[in-house]
């Protein structure tokens, strides 16, 4: 997608020398790529405080190794 942008022209130097970018598309599409997994953390976080994840009462790491182990 063409995008015309007013951004400010250190802000660009900056994202391009920091990302190790050769052009300020591809700095742009690694900062943008970046924040969007950020956001998708965070969101994810706040789900997982307001519903935290629960274990059955037969949950062991144990049983889940050997789960993992075995070859199918």
């Amino acid at each position: 997608m063409k995008v015309t942008a007013l951004i400010p022209d250190d802000l660009v130097q900056e994202v391009k020398s920091l990302s190790h970018a050769k052009t300020t598309t591809e700095a742009l599409v690694i900062v943008m790529t970046e924040w969007l997994s950020s956001k998708r953390l965070r969101t994810l976080n706040e789900k997982v405080q307001k519903s935290p994840l629960q274990f059955r009462d037969d949950f062991s790491a144990d049983k889940v190794r050997a789960l993992n182990r075995q070859t199918t």
